[in-house]
């Protein structure tokens, strides 16, 4: 107990829980990271009050900004459970420059939000390379970011993520196009696995089976359960951005997430349009084969969950659907014709603009 008059010693932002040492432990680890992703317009260090680019120097003459911000939602537990952090980043990259090369944009820029109850920089810096490796991945630079060191808000070494990307596209090439009509095809291209959605509900159905993250995948052999599950999210900015430059018969890209098909697609299509899928085309991987399995998860909550195996969907002019198939293929790609966009108005059920016919191998 104090006793009067006795001045009660002063207390440090460390005893607070918040290792300023730490944070600059990290940044020093992570700068040969950050250098890596430099390219053409961003060539400064971090470390300044805000990141800089030159689109003059990026080669654009009259561009469009095009931006988007994501997460990883909840398979950053699986990472924070298991230890295992080098893919998270990736995703985090992914989920944010496929939504701007869905827009005909390319990805000049990004920057992270790193938060977490106690400042690890080992594993800050483990995340923050898989983030420059997706920066790399799709030709963006990592310019700058945070990280904050927030604990009675995060417990221990939880931690979560966010991301900004920042792209550009010249100003008459934007997409979706708007003309887009009904018989324009529809292309669906692979997926690596979950990606970034619907781990809420993976957990769920692992939970169930009472199998152990370190567990042999019953889906993938020569990989453990949280090995499998935490394959990262394709970035299909390369691919698509080549075959988008080779063929001007691209009208549309829909990226497969939150919402799944029947949400996502509707997306990029114009008012009274719908798309006609055909199950039975979808190349279903085998872990979803085993979430509905163990899950008992019925098919339609498959397709509004997760993206079954094909991640991106494109939207081809009808006349010339072979074009941009043989463009595809030749970006690296292994297109799936997937069915058409239809009038809308054929479509049964209030408000539903995808109309599926097949079923899924699941």
């Amino acid at each position: 107990m104090k006793k009067p008059g006795e001045k009660t010693a002063g207390l440090t932002y460390s005893q607070a829980g918040v290792d300023i040492d730490a944070g600059a432990r990290m940044v020093d680890l992570i700068k040969p990271l950050v250098r890596a992703t430099r390219r053409r317009g961003a060539d400064a260090e971090i470390g300044g009050f805000g990141g800089l680019f030159d689109l003059k120097a990026a080669g654009f003459s009259d561009p469009i900004l095009v931006a988007a911000n994501d997460g990883v939602g909840t398979k950053v537990k699986i990472a924070v459970e298991t230890g295992i952090h080098g893919t998270v980043g990736i995703d985090l990259v992914a989920m944010c420059v496929n939504d701007l090369v869905v827009q005909g944009a390319e990805p000049l820029f990004f920057l992270d939000y790193f938060a977490t109850g106690k400042l690890n920089p080992e594993t800050g810096s483990e995340i923050v390379k898989g983030i420059a490796a997706g920066c790399l991945e799709a030709g963006a630079a990592l310019i700058g970011g945070e990280t904050a060191e927030m604990p009675g808000v995060y417990q221990g070494g939880d931690y979560d993520l966010a991301g900004f990307a920042v792209g550009a596209a010249e100003r008459g090439d934007l997409l979706p196009r708007r003309d887009i009509s009904a018989g324009d095809v529809l292309f669906g291209l692979p997926s690596s696995g979950v990606h970034s959605n619907g781990f809420s509900l993976v957990r769920k159905i692992v939970e169930r089976t009472q199998l152990k993250w370190t567990d042999p995948a019953p889906f993938a052999p020569g990989k453990s359960l949280a090995e499998a599950l935490l394959e990262p999210t394709r970035i299909y900015v390369k691919p698509l951005l080549t075959a988008l430059r080779k063929t001007q018969a691209i009208k549309a890209f829909a990226h497969i997430t939150g919402g799944g098909f029947p949400e996502n697609i509707p997306r990029v299509l114009p008012a009274g349009l719908g798309a006609q899928v055909h199950l039975d085309a979808i190349p279903v991987l085998p872990v979803f084969k085993w979430l509905a399995a163990e899950g008992g998860v019925v098919e339609r909550e498959m397709l509004r969950t997760f993206n079954c195996g094909i991640g991106m969907i494109v939207v081809a002019e009808f006349s010339r659907a072979a074009e941009v198939e043989e463009a595809l293929h030749e970006s690296g790609e292994a297109p799936a014709r997937l069915g058409h966009v239809i009038a809308a108005q054929g479509i049964a059920g209030m408000g539903e603009r995808v109309a599926f016919d097949g079923k899924l191998a699941l």
